[in-house]
């Protein structure tokens, strides 16, 4: 039996055309897909697509948007063997880190995709890295498992666990890299896929389900030279706040000053989960390297090692959605849940 794929159309550059009256570009009839891309009719898979209403821009990602995609994999689940979701690019990173989260116990792909250039421009992106993305959410391998059985972001010749992307670039095709993971398959004449990259949900996980309980009080707290007192406090004192992503410099590194120190303290103290990122785009936090480092682990800091600051967010959303105890929350963010963070 040939392979069923769904598209799920959120928003985004992908789907929108230019109105010949006005030059603006507006969102498709995405169930036209056929006319705009006949090529992929010739995989012989049956196809099915859905539009949300209204489609939106990807800048107005919120957790409830992601639900709605989660609950869409979870009504179709059992219908189709794979699914590929057309996404706008600016926050594509932060929904596939986000999904990947909510949907566990994932046995088939779910494929991000989109464009740079409207998939009604000539020079347009979006065709290959839609057939690209069809044809890796229908690939089997040789017992007839779905080959990539996870949340990925496909674009621009790299298939990528999605909770290891960071958009890189907004003006090349190349807008997204993962600078921590190996890609997931380098599509080419042939899609070559690295098996020994691709994750496979753990037994622990149980039969697939959909957890969309969120909580977003969390902050990003990007430290920076010059930094003030007040813009800190600003920040760790905000009402209701129960988590913060640190950005700090090189391998988790930050100011000694006593007054900062102090405030994280203060801040982890009260339960506040605080996780240390590198503001860098590749490498690792390991706070005993260097002495500003070790001195926010005895703040209370936690260290995220690699894992991408959009990463870091989505999954403290959901384990707060989930877990009223910090200290739960603490374990498993230092826990690769989805092969977001490399083992020790």
């Amino acid at each position: 039996m040939n392979p069923s794929i769904l598209l799920i159309y959120t928003g985004g550059t992908i789907g929108m055309k230019q109105d010949p009256a006005t030059g603006h570009l507006v969102p498709f009839d995405f169930s036209q897909i056929l006319d705009e891309v006949p090529e992929i009719s010739r995989f012989g898979y049956h196809i099915d697509t859905c539009s949300f209403d209204p489609v939106i821009d990807s800048s107005d990602a919120r957790p409830e948007f992601w639900a709605r995609i989660a609950h869409t994999v979870e009504a179709n689940y059992e219908k189709y063997d794979g699914f590929v979701v057309l996404h706008g690019t600016d926050t594509m990173s932060y929904s596939a880190s986000a999904l990947s989260y909510m949907l566990e116990g994932l046995e088939k792909s779910v494929v991000f995709t989109g464009s740079q250039l409207p998939i009604g421009v000539l020079r347009t992106d979006g065709r290959e890295n839609l057939i690209s993305a069809i044809e890796i959410a229908a690939a089997r391998d040789s017992s007839g498992k779905p080959m990539v059985p996870e949340v990925c972001v496909c674009f621009e010749n790299k298939l990528y666990r999605g909770n290891r992307t960071t958009k890189q670039n907004s003006e090349n095709f190349t807008a997204f890299s993962s600078p921590n993971y190996p890609a997931l398959a380098e599509i080419g004449i042939h899609i070559k896929y690295d098996l020994n990259a691709i994750h496979h949900p753990a037994p622990e996980e149980g039969p697939f389900s959909v957890h969309t309980e969120t909580d977003t009080s969390v902050a990003i707290l990007k430290i920076f030279p010059g930094m003030t007192e007040n813009y800190v406090r600003s920040v760790l004192s905000a009402p209701g706040l129960r988590a913060v992503v640190l950005e700090t410099f090189g391998s988790g590194n930050a100011p000694s000053f006593p007054w900062f120190l102090g405030m994280l303290k203060e801040c982890t103290s009260r339960g506040v989960v605080v996780v240390n990122v590198t503001q860098c785009q590749a490498g690792s936090v390991d706070m005993g390297t260097y002495a500003n480092g070790a001195i926010l682990e005895q703040a209370g800091v936690i260290g995220g090692r690699d894992i991408t600051t959009e990463s870091a967010l989505t999954k403290l959303f959901c384990l707060l959605g989930r877990c009223d105890d910090s200290e739960t929350v603490k374990k498993w963010m230092s826990e690769p849940l989805r092969g977001e963070i490399s083992r020790k």
